[in-house]
């Protein structure tokens, strides 16, 4: 008895056509990632370049029912100024309270700062909204 092959010798033919297939896959799916990659870096940098000032909230405290103190950290470039907005909000998630601050220091690049912020009720958290110079 002879044994039948259904497939064809390897080698003899070249490529088959599924083998064709994922390389190209394979290429495809390099070059969508490193693309991917790239665009992901690029808003990254453009994110913290063209963030000139930037703060975070340390802490904030609920000193009565109209008033919430924040401890604001403030970084920036030695000659930038800008204005950054705290809000406070209710239990509920309605803004009870919101302050612009102007931040005018020139010749500092870590402002520390606390901030009160004057609200309608109680509140229950503060946070940061924006920070942007000019």
């Amino acid at each position: 008895m002879s044994a039948v092959r259904e497939q064809l010798p390897e080698g003899r033919y070249g490529r088959s056509a599924d083998e064709r297939a994922d390389r190209k896959l394979k290429i495809l799916g390099a070059v969508l990632g490193t693309g991917f990659l790239a665009m992901v870096g690029w808003f990254g940098y453009d994110y913290i370049v063209e963030q000139e000032i930037s703060a975070e909230v340390i802490k904030f405290d609920v000193t009565t029912d109209r008033e919430v103190q924040v401890h604001l950290e403030i970084r920036k470039g030695a000659d930038t100024t800008g204005s950054c907005t705290v809000r406070s909000r209710a239990e509920d998630g309605a803004e009870v309270g919101r302050v612009d601050l102007r931040v005018t220091e020139t010749g500092e690049t870590r402002i520390d700062r606390i901030v009160k912020i004057r609200t309608t009720a109680k509140a229950t958290s503060a946070e940061l909204v924006r920070c942007g110079a000019g």
